[in-house]
């Protein structure tokens, strides 16, 4: 029942062939390039008429690899998968054949599921005077949405109901802004993803302790983003003191997390979900940040650096190497630590 249900109300894909899929990406066709792919699901529970894939790439301890019997098996009309594979899809299907599915099937996606281009400007939209519009015909502003004079929007951004747009911020080509995100003081560079309800360009947590009462400092820097940053949902990115706060081209920031003033993260990282950064802290190029983790004021974490779930880092990390715990240490000295208590717990 689940499996018709979602049939009927889930996302409709767009009707392309094997043949035009083939073309489009560069992949072997093998079979019929007349066979008409309407969607795609996961190889163990595509039907007719739908694509699936087939890999055995392991890019990350994250990818699983499935049995070989699940390709055997699948009922999808057309199947992407590598040339090893090959003799193991079921008889009939029509193969798209290629060294690197997991990296493929995100192009087929994007294309299958293709959102319908929108364009021009809602009447109940409150777009000011002195909005720099430099392709206007190629900009979607939805209902609701306000954007202030000032700012400046770059060719095909999408800016979706609700959503709110300050006079200090500069929109680059491509990006999109979903429905109630804030934005004010902040350049977003080109094919950035901004989520619903993140928030950037707000002033951050910064105060100073004067005859015994908290005040204020006022913060004049803005937020930084390079191209192809995606903010996740209900994110916050505060705008810098005096300093600016710079997101690295490539990054992807996940729902819930917290970036404070001033912080400097690179290029192609990950932060997961719950991330929290405090002021100052500088994050190198590629670095992955699991759920929940929580950095303290000036920390630096060098390139490539892999920090656990639920870890607290309160000093530096080098770059090239694994960190875990709290306070989070490197390689294997969390576990040490995490073995000697147990066996101290158990000799008690």
């Amino acid at each position: 029942m689940w499996k018709i249900f979602a049939t009927l109300f889930g996302p409709r894909g767009t009707k392309i062939t094997a043949g035009e899929l083939a073309e489009m990406f560069g992949l072997e066709l093998r079979g019929d390039k007349d066979a008409v792919v309407r969607g795609v699901a996961p190889i163990a529970d595509a039907r007719p008429g739908q694509l699936a894939f087939y890999s055995t790439e392991q890019n990350s301890s994250a990818f699983k690899i499935l049995p070989i019997d699940v390709l055997r098996k699948t009922r999808a009309t057309v199947i992407l998968l590598q040339p090893a594979q090959i003799p193991d899809a079921p008889q009939g299907a029509t193969l798209l054949v290629t060294d690197s599915p997991r990296g493929n099937i995100v192009k087929i996606l994007g294309e299958i599921y293709r959102e319908k281009p929108r364009f021009g400007i809602n009447a109940d939209a409150h777009v000011e005077r002195g909005v720099f519009f430099r392709a206007r015909k190629t900009n979607y502003v939805g209902q609701f949405a306000t954007v202030e004079r000032g700012a400046v929007i770059e060719p095909n951004v999408k800016i979706y109901p609700g959503a709110y747009i300050g006079r200090n911020v500069t929109l680059g080509r491509g990006t999109i802004v979903h429905t109630g995100a804030h934005i004010e003081n902040a350049t977003i560079g080109a094919d950035c993803v901004i989520n619903a309800n993140a928030v950037i360009g707000k002033n951050g947590f910064g105060y100073t302790r004067q005859n015994g009462k908290n005040v204020f400092i006022p913060h004049v820097g803005r937020v930084v983003l390079g191209d192809r940053v995606s903010v996740g949902a209900n994110t916050c990115i505060d705008r810098g003191a005096m300093t600016d706060t710079i997101v690295g081209e490539g990054t992807k920031i996940d729902n819930l997390c917290q970036i404070a003033h001033g912080v400097i993260v690179g290029k192609e990282c990950f932060l997961a979900s719950g991330v929290g950064l405090a002021g100052g802290t500088v994050i190198g190029d590629r670095v992955l940040l699991g759920g929940q983790v929580g950095v303290a004021n000036g920390i630096h974490i060098g390139d490539n650096t892999e920090v656990g779930a639920k870890s607290g880092v309160l000093r530096n990390i080098p770059a090239n190497t694994k960190a875990m715990g709290y306070p989070a240490g490197v390689g294997m000295e969390f576990f040490r630590h995490y073995a000697w208590i147990r066996k101290h717990v158990n000799d008690d």
